[in-house]
């Protein structure tokens, strides 16, 4: 059971959230909002990103991606904590409960509002189970050629704000990309930090992330451009909108970003990192709480 908690990785879990809770906050903020729908939205939320975890575990391990060089957590299939054959069965698992979850969010939420939008947001759902699994398996693994921070920009940005705005409204606000593309920039850049202490063993095993494409000095530009255009997203939306002024509480977070980005720019070995990446993780979620306390108050 351990070695299953382990492989689930629960300290990526307030980050996969962070998307459905401000999405939640901008609904409630426009006078729409469900409990029962954002408990399923979170819950759905919670297995998909589980998925994930499990198929990147077993996807390293099978490819070869993993060695004894790594310095990240404890990977349970290439260290022999859990069998091949056991994984798979936990990723068709955790897939048939996300695909539960789902079908009944949106069966909740798209009651009265006719086939086309629940069709649509099945398919989008998916798209979102595809892309878990598909990250570190198949022939063609997208995250092994740098397509990861794009699909964490979209599904832990675009499509978790917007999409659970929607399961709560009804309606969509294109300027609500903004503090969407926030989110997303800022988990990104969780995942940029991995990528960058990863980035010799990634490089020498044919992984090529951003980091390993970019090479170390403009990963850390990169890190810092995914850090400031995210905060400066929130505040444009603030300053769009005409937000009071106890709107920007959310600038508190600021300093803690910054924090993140000098560590980064600074580290001497790959292991300093592994703390960073959950400080930018709780950081990312301290600021959607500020954001969404702004935005109702």
């Amino acid at each position: 059971m351990k070695s299953w908690i382990a492989a689930a990785r629960p300290r990526t879990l307030p980050l996969s959230l962070a998307s459905i809770i401000l999405g939640s906050f901008l609904a409630y903020a426009n006078h729409h909002f469900s409990w029962p729908i954002a408990l399923l939205a979170a819950l759905t939320t919670i297995f998909l990103q589980i998925l994930s975890n499990f198929a990147n575990d077993y996807g390293d391990a099978v490819s070869g991606k993993d060695t004894e060089l790594r310095v990240g957590p404890r990977r349970a299939v290439a260290t022999g904590d859990i069998s091949k054959e056991a994984m798979l069965r936990g990723i068709v698992l955790m897939s048939v409960l996300s695909l539960i979850s789902g079908i009944g969010l949106l069966a909740l939420a798209f009651y009265d509002a006719g086939p086309k939008i629940f069709w649509f947001f099945l398919v989008l759902g998916l798209l979102s189970i595809a892309a878990a699994i598909g990250y570190t398996n198949g022939k063609r693994p997208y995250g092994y050629a740098g397509f990861g921070d794009i699909a964490v920009l979209i599904f832990f940005g675009w499509v978790g704000v917007l999409g659970t705005y929607f399961l709560h409204t009804l309606s969509f606000s294109a300027i609500l990309l903004l503090p969407a593309t926030s989110v997303g920039l800022f988990a990104t850049g969780v995942l940029n930090v991995n990528n960058i202490r990863d980035i010799e063993t990634d490089t020498m095993t044919g992984k090529r992330s951003i980091p390993a494409r970019l090479g170390l000095p403009l990963a850390i530009r990169y890190h810092w451009g995914l850090l400031l255009t995210g905060m400066g997203c929130a505040v444009a939306y603030s300053f769009l909108t005409g937000a009071a002024w106890f709107s920007y509480v959310y600038l508190l977070a600021f300093p803690l970003f910054i924090l993140n980005g000098r560590a980064v720019a600074t580290h001497k070995m790959p292991a300093e990192l592994n703390a960073r990446l959950g400080q930018l993780a709780l950081t990312t979620l301290l600021f959607v709480l500020l954001f969404g306390i702004g935005q109702v108050l």
